[in-house]
């Protein structure tokens, strides 16, 4: 089934109406905003990483107020158990039984701050659940519901006290991006404002977890055509090939990143896929998923490099919309 044109546009009106909204808590971020709630349609996660007074934690706050579905926040430390992040099996005396308590991890929208914070077995609690939205205590399957999307942050600079990702949790996020410092017009939109000290409560909902459901599923039939999906084997394929990568992005990124096109796409009201959605999009995806080579790294290469390299070298196939 492919969707249709009308459904197109309300996707994209839908879609529009969610970045605005989103957007009165961040001002002049729109393509940022663009990026997230790309992810929360494809049903993907998002890691931003920034400096701190970015704007980060706000961004997920206000993405969580403007879906009417249930959200919370994890502050990742040093000390966090992985049954603060999954629930916990308590035996209740009176009934006799076993009863299992939901943690943090089972509402629509969860802001997973400062991530990289906490010890790697805690951060492997968040692994499952964010490839398959099923949580697992003590033998016993949980479902995390529909929709499910996990916004971790994590600094940059402050990296006393913190542990690295795996590389097998960041290929676990859809896209991993910055929000960067706002320009000179919007920090003066900002102080001006100055007394609004909490920005994201501001934001209301205006939209249903159900039709955030079906706004997935229809972004799931855009069409994608067989020249688009060699074009990006043909980029993944570079990735790993390069002079000055360790490791390439693998088959999950390529998965990743036409499930993401796909929802781009739709947004901009089309029924098919481009290669310019393909090129917007790159950079998120699959940047986080490459590892330089320690001299390339020494020497100043970036994973963000190494993409716009491959994007240049490999022409984009000269497709048209039927």
């Amino acid at each position: 089934m492919t969707v249709t044109q009308e459904q197109a546009t309300w996707f994209a009106d839908a879609f529009g109406k969610l970045v605005g909204n989103v957007e009165q808590a961040i001002l002049g971020k729109e393509h940022v905003i663009k990026l997230v709630v790309t992810a929360m349609l494809s049903e993907g996660h998002v890691l931003l990483e920034d400096y701190p007074g970015t704007g980060k934690t706000v961004l997920a706050k206000a993405l969580a107020n403007t879906l009417d579905g249930t959200s919370s926040r994890i502050q990742f430390t040093p000390d966090l158990l992985p049954s603060d992040v999954t629930g916990v099996t308590i035996y209740d005396q009176g009934k006799g039984i076993f009863e299992f308590h939901k943690g943090p991890i089972f509402a629509s929208i969860v802001l997973a701050d400062e991530i990289n914070r906490a010890s790697p077995k805690t951060q492997s609690a968040l692994l499952e659940v964010m490839e398959e939205g099923i949580v697992t205590v003590d033998g016993t399957s949980y479902e995390a519901g529909q929709p499910f999307m996990v916004i971790a942050t994590q600094n940059p600079i402050e990296q006393a006290g913190t542990y690295k990702l795996p590389e097998a949790q960041l290929d676990r996020f859809l896209i991993k991006t910055t929000l960067g410092y706002p320009d000179r017009q919007t920090s003066v939109n900002l102080l001006l404002d100055a007394s609004n000290r909490a920005r994201a409560t501001k934001v209301q909902p205006i939209i249903a977890s159900s039709a955030a459901v079906t706004m997935a599923q229809l972004a799931t039939e855009v069409h994608v055509d067989g020249s688009i999906l060699e074009y990006v084997a043909d980029v993944v394929a570079a990735t790993r090939d390069d002079q000055d990568v360790a490791l390439g992005v693998s088959m999950r990124g390529a998965l990743a990143l036409v499930r993401a096109v796909k929802t781009w796409a739709i947004s901009q009201g089309r029924t098919y896929v481009t290669p310019d959605d393909v090129n917007d999009l790159a950079q998120a995806v699959l940047a986080h998923r490459i590892i330089i080579d320690p001299e390339s790294d020494f020497a100043g290469v970036t994973a963000q490099d190494v993409v716009a390299r491959v994007l240049v070298s490999i022409a984009p196939p000269a497709y048209r919309a039927a």
